[in-house]
Parts: C-alpha cells; structure tokens; sequence
C-alpha cells in the first residue's frame, strides 16, 4: 500500500493491555513499511455531548465500568499516599506513550471534520482490544462509521468484549459491520456474532501482542529486572474475585516465595493494601513486560497478563475474572486464547499443584507459529500488500 493509513487504537488509557497491544500494532505496521498516523479524534465535552451520552449509561457494560472508575476516584480522594503512588504509575505510562507514539493526525473535535479528514486516508485501520463494546456504539469512531464508503475500512484482531449483543444494538451493529471490508476478529465468539447479523465468516486471528514473536519484544523491550529475588508475579484487575488474592497467598506458603503486585489499577480494591509482599507502582508498560519476564510464577485475572505469561514461557494461573453468569463476562477472550493454543490454563483446586504442572510450550509454539502466519497473511492481504507485490 503506498498511500496513508489512518488508525483507531488506544493510545491514551492507562491500562498494559491497551497500551501494549496498540504498541504492538504500530511495530507490525513499521515492520511492513506502512505511512501510518494514529487519529487523534477528541470531541468537544459540550453539554449536546453529555447528553447524547446519557443513553449509553443504560448499557450495563457502561455502568458497571462507570462505577470502577468511580470507585477509583473515591479511593484517590480518600487515600493520598495512593494518590501519589497513582502519580508515579500515570508518569511511567506517559513516559512509554511519549516515545514510542509519534506519528498523530492533527487534533480533530468534531465529528464532522472528522468524516471529512478520513477522505484522504487509502485505508483506515481499527485495531484490538475491546473496542467494538456495545457501550462505544454511539460514538461512531471505533466502528469507522465516519470512514466514507470509497475509503478502505479494516478491523484488526477486533473484539466485542462480550459474548452476545444487546437486542436493541443488533440493527445498528449489522450496519457498521457491513461496510467494513476486512473483518478479522479476537475471539470466537466475536465471529459467531458476525455470522449471525451478516452471515459473513470472518477469520479469528491472535490478539498484537501475540502475534510479535519473543524475539522482538525483547529487541523493543531490554531486560531489567526490577526485584532483586525470585518472586510470584499478580496481576488482579478484578475487585470481587478476592479468592484470588488468597490462592496466591497460599502459593507464598508452599513456595516461600515473595509476593509483587501492582495495586488499584482499574479501581481502588480496600482489601490490595494488605496484599503483597511488594506493591510497585513505578511501572509502566516495559516495567509490566519486564515483571513477567522475570517471575517464576503468575496468578492473573488478565488477558494480556495470560499473553505475555505465554510468549515468556511462564508457568502461570489465569484466574476467571467474572461469573460465567455475568452479563458483564469477558472469559470468551481467555476461552478463545487457550483454544487456540491448546492448552487448559485455568484454576481449579489446589493452587500450587496447578501452578507447577509443566505447560507443554512445544505444543504452544506451534500452534503459535501458525497463528501468526495467519495473522500476517491477513493484515498483508487486508493492505493489499500481497497483490502489490504480484503487479
């Protein structure tokens, strides 16, 4: 593709996945040559925004994330040692966001000049994550409701975050996703969801993150242990799976190892500031690939703390974040990701037994091999770099 492509990632969400898989998003596309800019869309917070907004606190997804946020800022105001801490954590993530973002649209605040920037792009890419969240219908953006119909539109590794979508959303969500010429999905029950309102069968591809190889993460990612001594690596984003916490307690007492945590990341969790033997908070994306890294052992709620647990070849626990009966349920990303892998990486009854039972990598590296080719095969056809190299 010789033209620009304009990208709908996160770039500004202090999260590790997020960041990590927009990172790994723009290294694919410096590895293929492509001019790439990342849209830098900010609509004005108007009082006609706000309202447009309100319908979207309907959405229970929206809801229940409105409430963590909550949650968070009440524990900010309440605890200003954590205040502080949070300070330190949001400066590491700034630091990584500044270096390795660089190439920007200029700021755009409307959403008119935004249909009208997207004409000069040749193709317009949204990338992973769960950015297809019914709660986001409204906005237009990450659905590339804005592209117009003679401008390429392609989803990346894209996922809904949810298994099912809401009745009174089916209509809309058909529409968008059927101007979308290239459609490529995180998990599997994103697909069954796009079979469903289109009958269109889209290929399931592995999330950015896994589909860079070991080898270049550590050339874009330099080693640098941040403890000193062996230790248990958790990584909890969830606030009511205190079970969690205590499993991996009882994994310190069978292995006497230490425990490193990093605390309040997605809301403020009262029960986190008795857990751990470290609580780090200077760490931002390198830091949080370098404490998998460097572990001997993980327990984690988290998608991507699962992923990069996987490309370090770790022995880890993914815990289940959410009820299976949660109409907030994220668990398909981790079902699809073991699936895909063929391995079974849940916990079940005694920690410490789980945790050492040896993970067949050889099967995962395999299967890993042929999942990236899968994905580069892909994103080269979706860019039409495949036939510019037949012409």
């Amino acid at each position: 593709m010789e033209g620009k492509v304009g990208l709908c990632i996160v770039y500004k969400n202090y999260n590790y996945g997020s960041i990590l898989q927009s990172y790994a998003t723009l290294l694919r596309l410096e590895e293929l040559g492509i001019e790439y800019e990342i849209i830098r869309y900010n609509p004005v917070k108007n009082v006609r925004f706000y309202l447009k907004a309100l319908p979207r606190l309907l959405n229970k997804d929206m809801a229940y994330s409105k409430m963590r946020s909550l949650k968070k800022k009440i524990g900010l105001k309440m605890h200003p040692t954590f205040a502080e801490n949070e300070k330190l954590r949001r400066k590491k993530f700034q630091e990584f966001i500044t270096e390795q973002f660089t190439s920007f649209s200029k700021e755009i605040k409307s959403y008119q000049v935004l249909c009208e920037y997207a004409k000069d792009y040749d193709a317009v890419l949204v990338g992973s994550d769960q950015l297809w969240l019914p709660a986001g219908l409204a906005t237009k953006f990450y659905n590339l409701m804005f592209v117009p119909s003679e401008v390429k539109k392609i989803a990346y590794a894209a996922s809904f975050g949810i298994s099912k979508i809401p009745f009174y959303q089916k209509k809309r969500t058909k529409e968008y996703l059927s101007r979308i010429e290239y459609i490529s999905v995180r998990e599997h029950s994103g697909q069954h969801i796009i079979e469903e309102l289109t009958g269109r069968n889209v290929p399931v591809i592995v999330d950015p993150t896994l589909a860079i190889s070991k080898k270049v993460w550590d050339m874009h990612v330099a080693d640098e242990k941040l403890v000193n001594e062996e230790y248990i690596f958790c990584y909890f984003l969830g606030g009511d799976n205190l079970y969690c916490r205590k499993e991996a307690e009882k994994l310190r007492e069978k292995t006497g190892l230490k425990i490193v945590t990093l605390r309040h990341m997605d809301e403020y969790v009262e029960a986190d500031e008795k857990f751990g033997d470290y609580a780090l908070y200077q760490v931002g994306p390198k830091e949080f690939v370098n404490l998998i890294r460097n572990a001997t052992y993980i327990c984690t709620d988290s998608f991507h703390g699962s992923v990069f647990s996987i490309i370090y070849h770790k022995q880890f626990l993914a815990f289940e974040r959410y009820k299976a009966s949660s109409g907030n349920s994220r668990n398909s990303r981790l079902d699809s990701l073991f699936q895909q892998l063929g391995i079974e990486r849940r916990y079940k009854q005694d920690v410490y037994e789980e945790m050492i039972l040896p993970i067949n990598y050889d099967l995962v590296e395999k299967n890993l091999s042929v999942l990236r080719c899968e994905a580069e095969v892909y994103l080269n056809h979706a860019l039409g770099i495949a036939e510019n190299k037949n012409d």
